[in-house]
């Protein structure tokens, strides 16, 4: 046995426990151990029995030793006392225990759970990967059935984003490596493999113990003042054990100093007798049976003026022994000092630091709780893409600067949306069949700056045919702002915030729409702005939002502008009377005109014309509008896939009721499909966590050949 386990052991040989026969009665077995730590508590302990079962967490023997000095230290010394030096169970497998609650909880009651979590930590491969490296698993986990679990939900596609897993482990200690692919989040796979493997496990605590042989659930208190009455009771009992010891040998060597004494006398004695030497020793000098014996027994040598000296020195010793031993069987306070000195002495040569961490609180995991909270931008493609970066990537340059590569895209897309927020706030994305989808921002794939990023199909559940129209980050749910939509066939609805604070697989229903309908575009607002909305047949109405009562999420909303026959809505924005209204038709034809040409009408209106009709011949229907100022640059995509970008203040300013200017050249068989506002990467301000929507430009090239799908 080591050092440690001998302890267990120590002063059993001296009457300190009883002794009952074990199981065939030819031996005997101590009923229990001198044990002079407190091993129940350090070791801890795990069993079933009938009806009961326990199950005690090792703890760090020198908090335990700590709390024990402290309560013979003490006598009022209460469970919070102790919970201040017992931080909490300590594994021989390291780990991390999830909140200091819980094991407190068990400590008053003798009964809790603690959740311990393996310890991990994500490092990028030189391939420029990143791999989780589990180093600490919990108590009592199997590390090869860990590894096979992880295996099988990575076959069943119940754990994606995992591409190897290795096991590195050697003699110097435990490494358990996952790859990653390159597209995978590290934080939500390592939640996951805690949701759904052994990584995390939670260690119940039950304080079941023997007490005068009943079982009985203790607190932490209850489980150390037991263990120092037990220690009491076996320092007392050695210290019986060691005086009688003491006072028997004192009793022989009061003998032999009297037999020193009278050496002449009693050799004549011894040489005159027969074989009564004993008795006629004990009847002339007073002597026991005992002390007489040992005279006979005693060796000539004995009789030197060396020995004599030392016979004096060992019963001069003894006698300060036994009088040590019987002031520490009067005094209980001398008594407990010498435990608690015994004590101290046994976490000197072997206690050691703590080897499980405990970190806050954490009842339920959270994914949210293991990202750090930062400014990110969220960049969307034309074909759908996305992509999270530091929003620090975009750092503020001079204006006139060269800007930064933002991202590659595929040869037929372009970039549409930029979106800086935080890492903690929702992202709420709109499609065009009146559904939201809200996952947080962190859930998006972080990836490098000139990435093309994952198609959003990949993390959010989107149907055959259905295509994002709108991104719209949101900090708070509480705020008191609203979500405005208007859809193809002229209808508005307004949604207080609120009413999206959950969360479908699915999605959720934004607008219930009818057949043949569709959600054009939607946006946030505070409910006091002045909304504008664009029709095909180039129609354009403006009115209050104060119009707009506020719906519940699943109403079909009201009509914002009457639709001749043949016309759809192809634009809604929110404007001040400032700003400019910016058309586009499918043939390449635009221009701008001020808001403030279009007088405030009433919410249901046919509305004004914002475009000569009778040119639709030569210049074609209206594909979209936007407001804009001068210093905007735009994006524009023709069915070829042919992107050209012009700033606004290169568009003609016109009246509202006129035709516009030639801004984009298209074939005869083709037309502009799409555009898109541009805010320049090189003039991009510092960003804050709550800004709100902005669009990123292309290429730098006045013209990009695309094959548009």
């Amino acid at each position: 046995m080591t050092p440690f386990a001998l302890e267990m052991l120590r002063d059993i040989d001296k009457e300190t426990v009883d002794f009952t026969p074990n199981f065939d009665g030819e031996e005997k077995e101590p009923v229990v151990l001198p044990s002079r730590f407190p091993n129940l508590l350090v070791n801890g302990s795990n069993g079933i029995a009938v009806g009961m079962a326990t199950s005690i967490p090792p703890h760090n023997l020198g908090e335990i030793i700590d709390a024990s000095v402290y309560m013979i230290d003490h006598k009022d010394a209460d469970i919070n006392d102790l919970i201040k030096i017992v931080k909490g169970p300590d594994f021989p497998t390291g780990a991390i225990i999830m909140g200091k609650s819980s094991a407190k909880q068990a400590y008053r009651t003798g009964q809790g759970r603690v959740l311990v979590r393996s310890k991990t930590e994500i490092e990028e491969t030189n391939k420029g990967r990143q791999q989780i490296v589990v180093t600490e698993i919990p108590y009592q986990v199997n590390k090869a059935r860990v590894i096979e679990k992880i295996a099988d939900l990575v076959k069943e596609k119940k754990l994606e984003g995992i591409s190897d897993i290795r096991d590195e482990s050697n003699r110097n200690g435990m490494r358990i490596v996952i790859e990653l692919k390159r597209d995978a989040n590290p934080q939500i796979t390592l939640n996951r493999l805690f949701k759904h493997t052994q990584l995390q496990e939670t260690f119940s605590m039950i304080m079941l113990a023997l007490v005068d042989g009943q079982p009985k659930i203790l607190t932490l208190w209850e489980m150390l003042e037991q263990y120092l009455l037990h220690q009491k009771d076996v320092v007392t009992r050695r210290t019986q054990f060691d005086l009688r010891k003491a006072e028997a040998r004192a009793h022989i060597l009061e003998g032999l100093r009297i037999a020193l004494d009278n050496i002449d006398a009693i050799i004549k004695l011894i040489r005159e007798s027969y074989n009564d030497a004993k008795q006629r020793l004990m009847d002339s000098f007073g002597l026991t049976e005992i002390q007489a014996q040992a005279i006979l027994d005693m060796r000539l040598a004995r009789l030197q003026g060396l020995e004599r000296e030392k016979i004096e020195s060992e019963y001069a010793e003894l006698m300060k022994q036994i009088a040590w031993y019987k002031r520490l069987l009067a005094e209980e306070s001398l008594l407990m000092n010498v435990i608690k000195e015994e004590l101290l002495e046994i976490k000197a040569k072997f206690a050691d630091k703590r080897r499980t961490k405990i970190v806050a609180d954490a009842e339920e995991l959270d994914e949210e709780d293991l990202i750090q909270e930062e400014s990110v931008a969220i960049t969307l493609t034309h074909l759908g893409y996305i992509k999270r970066v530091s929003a620090d990537t975009y750092k503020t340059q001079k204006r006139g600067g060269k800007g930064i590569t933002g991202l590659t895209t595929r040869d037929n897309d372009f970039v549409k949306n930029l979106i800086i927020t935080s890492t903690h706030d929702y992202l709420m994305f709109f499609t065009n069949t009146g559904k939201a989808h809200r996952i947080k921002a962190y859930e998006i794939p972080e990836a490098q700056r000139t990435a093309k990023g994952t198609p959003a199909v990949n993390f959010l559940n989107l149907m055959q045919r259905e295509r994002i129209t709108a991104v719209i980050p949101i900090q708070n749910f509480a705020s008191e702002k609203y979500l405005i939509g208007v859809t193809k066939n002229g209808i508005i609805k307004k949604t207080d915030i609120s009413e999206f604070d959950t969360n479908r697989k699915t999605g959720l229903i934004a607008i219930k729409l009818k057949d043949g309908d569709e959600l054009i575009g939607i946006k946030e607002t505070t409910g006091t702005s002045n909304v504008i909305i664009v029709t095909k047949n180039g129609k354009c109405i403006c009115f209050s939002e104060d119009d707009v009562r506020p719906m519940g999420r699943l109403a079909g909303g009201v009509r914002a502008i009457t639709l001749e026959k043949g016309d759809e809505v192809v634009a809604m924005e929110l404007a001040e009377k400032d700003e400019e209204l910016l058309v586009v038709t499918q043939a390449g034809y635009g221009k701008r005109t001020a808001v403030k040409e279009y007088k405030v009408q009433a919410r249901g209106g046919k509305g004004l014309l914002t475009y000569d009709k009778s040119k639709f011949d030569k210049t074609g229907a209206l594909i979209g509008a936007m407001v804009v100022n001068e210093q905007d640059e735009i994006l524009l995509i023709n069915s070829d896939g042919i992107i050209i970008r012009i700033r606004a203040d290169e568009v003609s300013k016109l009246g509202r009721a006129t035709q516009g200017v030639k801004i984009m050249r298209v074939e005869e068989d083709s037309n502009i499909i799409a555009l898109a506002k541009v805010v320049r990467e090189d003039e991009q301000e510092e960003p804050e966590t709550d800004a709100n929507k902005t669009e990123v430009p292309a290429e730098n090239d006045d013209q990009i050949k695309l094959d548009v799908e």
